[in-house]
């Protein structure tokens, strides 16, 4: 993509309005621009982002055997009459009434309306286990939104639903999106930490929050320091086999929001020197609630012995739209955003340190065919700017490379490779930074395969 053609809005100057570092650079980045309060266009250039962690949500969750549909936004008012949640859920449910009288809502989730959709379809056990989710706008009316896209009204969320005919066979299921969660955020360059969580308005007894650590973390957390460096699950994990192992190793040390914290606790299972004292960012959330929605709305299976069997159930939420902006809380410096290579909006930024210069610009032209050749996303300054707001304007976006041309360098045959995570700048010739760029995405794709 030419930077000449493309639409990427940036600004100068920090928006009085932005609280946190991820609304800040948001902004100056160009990747959203605020619609209302907690409202959000998605730029061109956020919008790449967006779509690339949706893909590995998506991923990880067809991996661990979920399947894909797609629900609605505006849901029926009666589903959450028979769940009886309805007049409980508060102020957060925008409520609408359409032309006919009809009490309709938008939804802020989906567990009444996928289950009846189960209740419709399902009548055996000999069909269990499922889990189902979609990735879709959700919109709960926050009574004060703030810090962008990390607390909005409209959000993208993924949520996935599961139904079981037993307790243990409802914890495996759990279990498969425990374990496809730790996947799905250290794909994204993330290490997330599962904590016991509340249940909330959703319900049920068991549920666990998917924290990652950041300096501008919206709640303290609390945890023993070798939860800090568990690895995720590999791509050859077995979601048919036993995944109590992974879930031992994850649960079996403190670990707690500012919520569920216990200082007695803390202090007692948690030597000194191995506690973890942090700020955190909820990234995801899983829960366990057994019949609380099937048996309020009737969505039972016929059992072995032919009797009706109300079917265990559990929900599993990742804010898609909301990881933007973690990752940018985890991953930036005072310069701009760093993205992980995964998620970057492009691969590498190439850089014409002197548009209108025609050595410079035919070996811009050419170096710019063979990185799309090789299958890697390029966005290209070819503008006729200084070569100061090039450089200020690629740190800010962050995209994991860039690769600087001009008329000095080209006299030696050369060209400037910059790694943007690390700061590193390189002079190698053009087959060089090549091979570096590609070797780079190759690897990339091999830890997501």
């Amino acid at each position: 993509m030419r930077l000449s053609r493309y639409f990427l809005p940036l600004l100068r100057d920090d928006p009085k309005e932005a609280e946190i570092v991820s609304h800040r650079l948001m902004l100056r980045a160009g990747l959203v621009r605020q619609s209302s309060a907690g409202i959000y266009s998605w730029m061109p250039l956020g919008y790449r982002v967006l779509r690339k962690i949706e893909q590995i949500v998506r991923e990880e969750q067809d991996r661990a055997g979920a399947i894909e549909l797609l629900m609605p936004t505006i849901q029926p008012a009666e589903l959450w009459q028979e769940s009886g949640r309805y007049d409980d859920y508060g102020k957060e449910m925008l409520r609408i009434e359409d032309r006919h009288e009809r009490q309709m809502l938008f939804g802020p989730t989906n567990e009444e309306l996928i289950t009846a959709i189960f209740r419709d379809g399902v009548k055996s056990y000999k069909e269990l286990p499922r889990i189902l989710y979609h990735i879709q706008w959700k919109f709960r009316d926050e009574i004060r939104p703030r810090f962008g896209v990390m607390r909005g009204r409209e959000f993208l969320m993924k949520d996935s639903y599961s139904f079981d005919l037993t307790h243990d066979d409802a914890r495996r299921s759990y279990n498969r999106m425990f374990v496809s969660y730790l996947r799905t955020f250290a794909r994204m360059g993330l290490k997330s930490i599962p904590m016991a969580a509340d249940t909330g308005p959703i319900g049920g007894d068991l549920s666990h929050e998917f924290i990652i650590l950041a300096d501008t973390g919206e709640s303290e957390v609390f945890c023993h320091k070798d939860l800090l460096t568990l690895d995720a699950p590999g791509a050859d994990v077995d979601y048919e086999g036993d995944l109590t192992p992974w879930i031992r190793a994850c649960t079996s040390k403190y670990a707690a929001t500012s919520e569920k914290h216990d200082a007695a606790q803390f202090e007692k299972d948690v030597p000194e020197v191995d506690r973890v004292s942090a700020r955190g960012i909820e990234v995801g959330h899983i829960f366990y609630f057994g019949t609380k929605y099937s048996e309020a709305m009737g969505a039972r299976v016929q059992g072995p012995d032919g009797e009706l069997i109300p079917v265990q159930m559990g929900s599993y939420g990742i804010g898609v739209s909301r990881l933007v902006g973690a990752i940018i809380e985890a991953s930036h410096d005072d310069d701009g955003i760093i993205w992980p290579k995964s998620v970057a909006p492009f691969d590498v930024g190439l850089i014409n340190l002197k548009s209108g210069d025609a050595d410079t610009d035919a070996a811009c032209e050419d170096f710019y065919a063979q990185l799309k050749a090789a299958g890697l996303d390029v966005l290209y300054d070819d503008r006729d700017a200084r070569a100061g707001a090039k450089f200020t304007g690629m740190d800010l976006i962050g995209l994991p490379w860039q690769v600087i041309v001009g008329p000095k360098g080209l006299k030696t045959g050369e060209i400037e490779l910059k790694e943007r995570a690390t700061g590193e700048r390189l002079s190698l010739t053009f087959d060089a930074v090549l091979n570096r760029l590609v070797e780079s995405a190759q690897e990339a794709r091999k830890e997501a395969a």
